[in-house]
């Protein structure tokens, strides 16, 4: 249950990825102003992951969840009946809003549940859901579109988020008793937030996993453009091509599960954030001599390293404020949709059919995403980085 509501996030962002075309020509707008739908979308999850945090620190996990998943149900089928181009990015906005609320509370109940080695171990097995979805998502919304125009992408989604909506409400525990849940109102939520983005570990490692998504988000947001329209790949193949990408995500995401035995999160944490940055700078240069092989094989890189990406810096990043789990969530949340809003925009400057623009920005956020996780979050003294608890209270390198 918990992987299919971290799954809201990337079926809102890539189910309606084959449509953008689509959707440009019925509006009759710019493509640049389709992708503004992507942004205000993702700036939706930034807003509701922060209030849907300190929230549920609140009131306890179970309720916030539910609420959110049925109001993005209805978010989505309101986006299939907008009217314009400006209604359907207001309303994508409500839509994020209500899916980053439950995205939030889910990895708030990994935490209640779940700290250190185990927790990293845990978020690979939401990553591996939260790879799938990119998989089926554009295929799923090119089936739509097969037989229905584009707003049936968004009565989909209204669909299955009413089904979840009722397997959430049956199925899913509360995992935060009352005893333990914050007290005090605007003002305790603010100490909280203060006292985690002036904590340098959890600001480096909430900012090097935002800055790496953004990299990826770079892709998502200008991919269909510089494939469809730049290359002249169908939407077919081209949603055959984001499958693998995001096989590759789920590939490295259940390693990262095996290699936990071997290293700490921290090591694989860098290792990741230094491969992506290799294969960007890879990017880059295919998308300038025109290499489409080239393109697609870096990107491939890109987009997988997110494996081990998320699982490791959410773990690092929440492991040391249990008692905060949907704050600190919040705000890493909102820290990764908030810097990944800027590379979707930045994406689209230009001639964004070469593929270059795009390129350009994987370099600058996954360089950007490396160095912020190597200067920011700081190491003890030695060398060593800070530690972790395992699920038994054990410490182990982190």
């Amino acid at each position: 249950m918990l992987g299919l509501i971290t799954a809201i996030g990337p079926l809102s962002l890539d189910m309606y990825l084959p449509a953008f075309p689509a959707i440009a020509a019925d509006y009759g707008v710019p493509d640049a102003q389709v992708q503004l739908s992507l942004t205000t979308c993702l700036i939706g999850l930034a807003l509701g992951q922060l209030a849907g945090g300190p929230l549920s620190d609140r009131w306890g996990r179970r309720r916030p969840i539910v609420l959110s998943v049925a109001a993005y149900a209805i978010f989505s089928l309101s986006c299939a009946l907008a009217p314009a181009a400006p209604v359907l990015v207001a309303l994508r906005l409500l839509q994020g809003m209500a899916g980053g609320f439950g995205v939030v509370v889910a990895r708030a109940v990994v935490r209640d549940l779940y700290s250190g080695v185990e927790a990293a171990k845990f978020f690979s097995r939401l990553t591996l859901i939260f790879g799938v979805a990119p998989i089926a998502a554009p295929a799923l919304g090119s089936a739509v579109l097969k037989v229905a125009p584009w707003p049936g992408i968004f009565v989909t989604l209204g669909v299955i988020a009413a089904l979840l909506t009722a397997l959430v409400a049956l199925r899913l525990p509360e995992t935060l008793p009352p005893q333990r849940r914050a007290e005090g109102g605007f003002a305790e939520t603010a100490r909280a937030a203060r006292t985690l983005l002036t904590d340098r570990q959890y600001l480096g490692f909430a900012l090097g996993q935002g800055c790496a998504f953004a990299a990826m988000f770079a892709y998502i947001s200008a991919s269909s453009f510089v494939f469809q329209d730049g290359y002249g790949v169908s939407p077919t193949a081209f949603s055959l091509l984001f499958g693998l990408n995001a096989a590759g995500l789920i590939t490295l995401s259940q390693a990262n599960r095996r290699l936990l035995d071997h290293f700490p999160p921290a090591t694989l944490l860098t290792g990741a954030l230094v491969t992506q940055a290799v294969a960007a700078v890879a990017v880059l240069v295919a998308a300038a001599v025109g290499s489409l092989v080239g393109l697609a094989a870096g990107l491939f890189v890109v987009v997988a390293s997110i494996g081990a990406v998320m699982p490791n810096g959410t773990a690092l990043a929440l492991d040391r404020y249990p008692e905060r789990a949907g704050t600190a969530a919040a705000l890493l949340g909102g820290i990764q949709s908030v810097v990944a809003s800027v590379a979707a925009p930045l994406a689209g400057v230009g001639d964004a059919g070469t593929g270059v623009p795009m390129g350009v920005v994987i370099v600058g956020f996954a360089v950007l995403a490396l160095l912020t996780r190597t200067l920011v979050a700081p190491r003890r003294p030695g060398g060593r980085p800070a530690d972790l608890r395992d699920h038994r209270g054990r410490r182990t390198r982190g």
